[in-house]
């Protein structure tokens, strides 16, 4: 391990809030991974947006009660999912409708709830732990909840799979088939809000839209194959948060202050790299085939 000390500072493997965070930040990329392909496939990135706001606001609420993030986070996300279908979240016009009422409410209250929070005198820190993440000061005890949301998240995905995948690929051939596009469509709602309040966890919920959606989106430009594409998003997304929390925990020791940078700046940042990374691939094949149409002009 001697070896390896210019890339793993004293201390990390032996840490235990690294060891917190390197299982919530996986289970939580993992959950990301595979809810945001589909998020993907479905064009609903805006509702996966809208429900990050609403976490705003239901983790700085939760803040201000005396409960942990987390439920405020999940709560308020389930809430938000439940009331972005009740709008009309099936159709186009109705998603965009709903998903701007949402995301009006839920902006408002995040203000309120987070202005409360920082002018109390009982919460500390608040604005940073729940916008921009804090996932190295997460209790140990946090561990078995975020599995069971976890479970609940991936058990949903498996239950409805196959209508879920046919309703993305097209809601009327779904409809024609027999589908309950309101049923798979609200259950996968509820799977989408688990999903960002995990991703709120780990990397805040101002940004946990970049978890969800930045993996999936490079997997699906990568392959066009479902299967192939959720264990894609799944490896991008684990590597970039455990990568992401190792150069966080590095960082402290980089020059003289021992001020370490965010994990969520640096998990971002990895998840926009990769996003930019898989467009090469496609960039190179439209370049190809330009210059191959070009030969056969006459």
């Amino acid at each position: 391990m001697t070896d390896l000390h210019w890339i793993f500072e004293p201390g990390f493997f032996s840490s235990q809030p690294v060891h917190v965070a390197v299982t919530i930040g996986g289970v939580a990329a993992v959950v990301c991974a595979i809810v945001g392909v589909f998020t993907v496939m479905r064009g609903q990135s805006f509702a996966g947006h809208a429900l990050a706001d609403v976490s705003t606001a239901g983790g700085s609420g939760a803040l201000l009660v005396g409960l942990t993030p987390l439920t405020g986070f999940i709560g308020g996300g389930v809430i938000g999912a439940a009331a972005m279908d009740m709008i009309g979240i099936r159709r186009v016009r109705g998603r965009d409708l709903a998903t701007g009422i949402v995301l009006g409410a839920s902006t408002g209250f995040a203000a309120l709830f987070l202005y409360l929070d920082t002018t109390s005198a009982a919460v500390t820190g608040a604005t940073q732990q729940i916008l921009f993440g804090s996932i190295f000061t997460v209790d140990p005890s946090t561990i078995p909840i975020v599995a069971i949301f976890s479970a609940t998240a991936l058990v949903i995905i498996a239950v409805i799979y196959r209508p879920l995948l046919l309703s993305s690929m097209s809601d009327d051939v779904a409809a024609a088939r027999g589908v309950p596009l309101r049923l798979v469509g609200l259950l996968f709602m509820l799977a989408l809000a688990l999903a960002v309040g995990l991703s709120a966890l780990a990397i805040g919920a101002i940004l946990s839209t970049a978890l969800l959606i930045g993996p999936a989106a490079a997997a699906l430009r990568l392959t066009k194959r479902v299967g192939s594409a959720l264990a894609l998003a799944c490896i991008l997304g684990v590597g970039s948060t455990w990568l992401g929390i190792l150069l966080a925990y590095d960082s402290y020791y980089w020059g003289s202050s021992h001020r370490g940078l965010p994990v969520s700046f640096f998990i971002v940042g990895l998840t926009f790299a990769l996003y930019l990374a898989s467009g090469l691939p496609v960039v190179r094949a439209h370049a190809e085939r330009r210059a191959k149409q070009s030969g056969e002009a006459p």
